[in-house]
């Protein structure tokens, strides 16, 4: 009679009568029990998966765009070799596209009572926390025959955090803050709020900073000289409303706005004063306050890593009142958001003079570099329209800011690779004019 395949490993394996066998299978059994017989002992002698221990080590933090290495140890208690592929599962965002298979697949042998190390080189592709998924071992036999499988799972967070790539501009910013500041040969006489120095009165100087009772004691005219102001507040507020999430060049405009964010606040942490940052949109987001100057920028980092924009529009009578709550005296209130003629003109204008009665208010915004391109674009009758749909958009911009600065607000309305350095300088102008 006929035997299924089963029935024919069986009987090779002994377990069957021979006088059941049809002849066949005889040449099968010949050919396939030994190697029935090779596997399963293939697969008896692999190292078990389940009983070996995994640990986590490494980086917990990474800028976006640099690497991160997280070292996973293998353990193997058991008696048996270990030889085996092994694949450590990330997040898709884990890693620059092409390259997952390549980082998370390992090789490794692990004699008896002995432990490897591997490591897993992530390349994050976007800011938040990333989690370590499940990781699965491959065990094979000494023949490579048959294989044991099995997973584990393995807690690890990797925080990528936003890449802060306008630091470039800092040392020139810094130079210009020293500058007004007294602090190198270059000193700006007569500007800002808080009192530097005496000094000889020398023709050209304005009277009004004669210090006559310092004249009177002594033989020379004796003027006053200034500096900014030191150890003012700045609350930088960053809009996460739906506005923020459009993309501008290569990035959402709320990564170009913490980029900004990030460079204002090492600058004026240097200057001598206090950064907070509050993150809104229908509610508060993201809230640092009272940082010292050497914690201020990591703390600020930390912050915006997990802040993503909100498909909501931005509540902006809770954002100004937020604002106040956490800015209760005379404040520079920095605030990053749209330039956009609605959001503006029915959401922030109303509410706006609570904020310019008691604060100085800089308005920072993120354009589009593509609707310039599109304002030049000539040649064809497709270019023509677009040319002037992008002259429209930018005049009503334009109308808006201009809206924005009858109301005392001092507006930066530039491009991603610009906005940073123009809201820096904006800060730095408030400095030297005294308005701090």
């Amino acid at each position: 009679m006929a035997v299924t395949g089963r029935a024919a490993l069986l009987a090779a394996l002994g377990t069957l009568p021979v006088g059941i066998w049809d002849p066949s299978w005889t040449g099968v059994l010949a050919v396939n029990a030994p190697l029935a017989v090779a596997c399963a002992c293939d697969f008896a002698l692999a190292a078990p998966v389940r009983r070996l221990r995994l640990s986590r080590s490494g980086d917990t933090s990474v800028r976006l765009g640099d690497t991160a290495d997280v070292t996973l140890t293998v353990t193997n208690p058991s008696r048996r070799p270990l030889r085996a592929r092994l694949r450590d599962a990330w997040p898709p965002s884990a890693w620059q596209p092409g390259t997952e298979t390549a980082a998370s697949r390992h090789r490794l042998t692990i004699p008896p009572g002995e432990r490897r190390r591997l490591t897993t080189r992530l390349r994050p592709t976007r800011r938040g926390d990333r989690q370590a998924d499940r990781v699965t071992i491959r065990s094979y036999g000494p023949l490579g025959l048959s294989a044991r499988q099995g997973t584990h799972r393995v807690p690890w967070t990797v925080r990528v955090l936003p890449p802060f790539t306008s630091r470039k501009h800092l040392p020139a910013k810094l130079a210009r803050l020293r500058e007004l500041d007294g602090r190198t040969s270059v000193l700006t006489r007569g500007e800002g709020t808080e009192f530097d120095s005496l000094r000889e009165y020398v023709p050209g100087d304005d009277t009004r900073s004669i210090d006559w009772r310092a004249t009177a004691r002594q033989s020379a005219v004796a003027v006053r000289t200034w500096r900014p102001e030191r150890d003012r507040h700045i609350l930088v507020v960053l809009d996460t409303g739906r506005t923020s999430a459009g993309r501008v060049g290569d990035v959402p405009r709320l990564d170009a706005a913490m980029d900004a964010a990030l460079l204002l606040a090492a600058l004026a942490s240097r200057a001598g004063d206090r950064v907070d940052l509050l993150a809104y949109d229908r509610r508060v987001r993201a809230l640092v306050q009272g940082r010292t100057a050497g914690d201020v920028l990591s703390s600020l980092v930390g912050a915006m890593a997990t802040l993503e924009p909100e498909l909501v529009e931005t509540d902006a009578r809770g954002l100004t009142a937020a604002a106040l709550r956490t800015a209760p005296r005379r404040s520079l209130i920095v605030l990053l958001t749209t330039l956009d003629a609605a959001p503006v003109e029915e959401g922030l204008l109303p509410v706006l003079p609570q904020l310019t009665k008691r604060h100085t208010v800089l308005l920072a915004s993120v354009a589009d570099p593509h609707i310039a391109q599109m304002a030049k674009a000539r040649g064809s009758t497709e270019a023509v329209y677009e040319a002037a749909a992008a002259a429209q958009a930018q005049a009503e911009r334009h109308r808006t800011a201009e809206q924005l600065r009858r109301h005392g607000v001092t507006v930066v309305d530039a491009v991603p690779d610009e906005i940073a350095p123009a809201l820096s300088d904006a800060y730095l102008a408030l400095k030297a004019a005294g308005r701090l």
